[in-house]
C-alpha cells in the first residue's frame, strides 16, 4: 500500500516508517520539517504542518491509501497539535477520500474513570486531548478507523507478544507498538475497533485476529 505516516520523525513514527518499508509499503513520511530526504526509493518525505488548515494538509497527502496518525506535541501544545491537529488530518483525509485511518492514542483515553490508575494520573491534560480527538474520529467521521491505545512506551526491543483489551495499564516496548500498527493496516477485522494494549504473552497477529 501507499501510506502516510503523520509524525514520521517521532519516537514511534521513525520506527514505523522503517518497518512499513520492510513490509513492502511505500511511505509518505509526514513531518513539519520540509528539507528531509531518504536514500530509500520507498520513502518520500512530505511537509505536514499540524498547525495548518485541513485544506493545506490535504495538499501533501498525495495518493495515500491509508493514514497513520502517530504525531504529538510531547505535552507542549496539546490543544493545537494533539487535538485540533489530529482533527484537521481526519478532515483532510475525508476530503481526499482516504478511508483507512489508524490513530495512535493513549490507554483508556475514552474511559476517564480509569485516569487515576498508575502513571495516568500525571497525564490528565494529555488524556483529555486524546479523549476528544478519539471521540471525533469515532463519532464525527466516516473513516475506517482503528484506535490503538498503549500505555507507557519503553525504548527497548520488542517481544512480539502483547495483551489486548486490558483492564490495567502496562508498559509497551516501542517495537511492539510499531509491529502492532503495521499488523493493523493489514487486518480489516481491526476496522472500527479501539484496542488497548500492553506487552504480554500473545503473538501480535494472533492477538488482533482474536479481537
Amino acid at each position: 500500500m501507499k501510506v502516510l505516516v503523520v509524525g514520521a520523525n517521532g519516537r514511534v513514527g521513525s520506527h514505523l516508517v522503517d518497518k512499513l518499508v520492510k513490509n513492502g509499503h511505500f511511505v509518505y513520511a509526514g513531518t513539519r520539517r520540509d528539507n528531509l530526504t531518504s536514500n530509500s526509493t520507498n520513502i518520500r518525505y512530505v511537509h505536514i504542518d499540524l498547525l495548518a488548515s485541513a485544506d493545506v494538509i490535504a495538499e501533501n497527502m498525495y495518493d495515500a491509501e491509508a493514514i497513520f496518525f502517530v504525531a504529538g506535541s510531547r505535552g507542549k501544545d496539546l490543544l493545537k497539535i494533539d487535538l485540533k491537529g489530529a482533527v484537521n488530518v481526519m478532515r483532510a483525509a475525508e476530503s481526499k477520500n482516504i478511508k483507512r485511518f489508524i490513530m495512535l492514542s493513549s490507554v483508556f483515553s475514552l474511559e476517564p474513570d480509569k485516569w487515576d490508575q498508575a502513571f495516568l494520573k500525571d497525564l490528565t491534560n494529555y488524556n483529555i486531548a486524546k479523549h476528544f480527538a478519539d471521540h471525533w474520529l469515532i463519532n464525527n467521521t466516516k473513516l475506517d478507523y482503528t484506535i490503538l491505545q498503549p500505555g507507557v512506551l519503553k525504548e527497548e526491543p520488542g517481544s512480539g507478544t502483547i495483551d489486548v483489551n486490558i483492564d490495567y495499564p502496562g508498559e509497551n516496548a516501542i517495537e511492539n507498538v510499531v509491529d502492532t500498527l503495521v499488523q493493523i493496516v493489514q487486518d480489516r477485522n481491526t476496522i472500527g475497533k479501539v484496542i488497548t494494549m500492553k506487552d504480554g504473552k500473545t503473538p501480535i497477529a494472533e492477538a488482533l485476529l482474536n479481537l
